[in-house]
Order: C-alpha cells, then sequence, then structure tokens
C-alpha cells in the first residue's frame, strides 16, 4: 500500500469512526483531503471500493496492534491482559453508527470484518494457551482448540448480551472478571499467583 493511499484512509478512519459510514460520501473525503474527487478516484473506483479498503487497513491494523503484545516479552497471563486491555479499549472508542452501516449498507465488507475478528481472536486465544503450557502457567490436561472456542464465544455473548450496557461490558469490573474466570480454569497454582499480581497491579492503577 502507497503512502498517498495510506493517508487517504486514515483521513476515511477518522470521517467513518466520528460520524458514521452513510452519511459521508466521496466528496467529503476529497475535501477533507484537500484534493479533487478526480484524484480521489485514482486511488478507489466507488465508494464501494473505499469501504472495502477502508476495511482491509482496519484488519491490518488490528493484526499489527495484537502482534505487538505478542513481541513485548511477556508471559503469557501478562499478555493475556495485554490484548485484552486492546479489545477493551477498541470497543471502548468504537462508534455504533460505524459497525450498523457498515453491517446494513455493505454486508459483504462486514462479514469480512468478521470473519477476520473471529479467526483472529481464536488464533491469538490458541497461542497464548500453547504458549501458557509451555511457562507453566496453564494446564497441561486441557483441549486447546476448544478452550479458545470457549473464550470466543463467551466474548462475543458478552458483547451482544443485552444484559450489559456498553459502560458496563467496557468497565475495569467486568474486564476484571472476565479474565478471572477464563484464566482460573486454566491455571496451574504458579498461574494463578501471576493473575493475582496483574489483577492488584491494575486495580491499583485504575484506583489512583
Amino acid at each position: 500500500m502507497n503512502e498517498e493511499l495510506k493517508n487517504i484512509l486514515l483521513k476515511v478512519r477518522e470521517l467513518y469512526v466520528k460520524y458514521g459510514i452513510k452519511s459521508i460520501t466521496m466528496d467529503d473525503v476529497a475535501k477533507e483531503l484537500g484534493i479533487s474527487k478526480k484524484t480521489l478516484y485514482q486511488y478507489v473506483t466507488d465508494k464501494d471500493d473505499l469501504v472495502g479498503k477502508f476495511v482491509d487497513n482496519e484488519i491490518l491494523i488490528r493484526q499489527e496492534e495484537i502482534c505487538n503484545c505478542f513481541r513485548s516479552g511477556l508471559n503469557a497471563i501478562e499478555e493475556l491482559f495485554e490484548i485484552s486491555i486492546y479489545m477493551n479499549r477498541m470497543i471502548r472508542n468504537q462508534n455504533p453508527a460505524t459497525e450498523y452501516d457498515l453491517k446494513k449498507y455493505y454486508p459483504h465488507h462486514f462479514q469480512k470484518t468478521e470473519k477476520a475478528r473471529r479467526e483472529g481472536i481464536y488464533e491469538y486465544i490458541l497461542l497464548n494457551l500453547k504458549k501458557g503450557i509451555k511457562e507453566g502457567l496453564y494446564r497441561e490436561d486441557m483441549n486447546k482448540e476448544i478452550i479458545a472456542k470457549l473464550y470466543l464465544s463467551r466474548a462475543e455473548n458478552t458483547h451482544l448480551n443485552e444484559l450489559f450496557t456498553k459502560e458496563e461490558f467496557t468497565s475495569i469490573k467486568l474486564f476484571i472478571e472476565i479474565l478471572t474466570y477464563h484464566v482460573r480454569g486454566i491455571a496451574t497454582e504458579k498461574g494463578i499467583g501471576v493473575l493475582e499480581r496483574k489483577i492488584n497491579e491494575l486495580e491499583t492503577a485504575y484506583n489512583k
């Protein structure tokens, strides 16, 4: 992806996150970028193509952010906290209108994001489970594939469940409970010690 297209997609991202997708026209994008529509059409064929490139870029951004958690030299439980904090922040900053517009008006692009998100979470959790077992933080006698699918299912159902408001779902209280629920079911005694330390650190940081 060339730098010009990257800059276009960064501006499009700002507009879509702030206003949603449907209300933003190609004229709006060109105006915000300070270019003509003719120039804009050198990079995309139409709005559907622009939305598709926006979606591809979002998937890439999320993959890179999560991969940074894996490259930071943390143990499996510390890594899980970092990944979960990133996902929590992403949901908190998301404009519901953007997801709604994508799902209603561009379902083919929405399905791509959902597929990438599901496959990504599953693979990340599976890698985390394997790492935790190797480090002696997670039990060896578990079915890693089933646990990864359970994690994904629980994350999806909690997000979509009307029992929780967006504020509740992204609260530190629920965040800690979900991680505790997940880790305690798979952790060794050593792992539980790391979990309790991380929870204390998190609670201290948020209570300052």
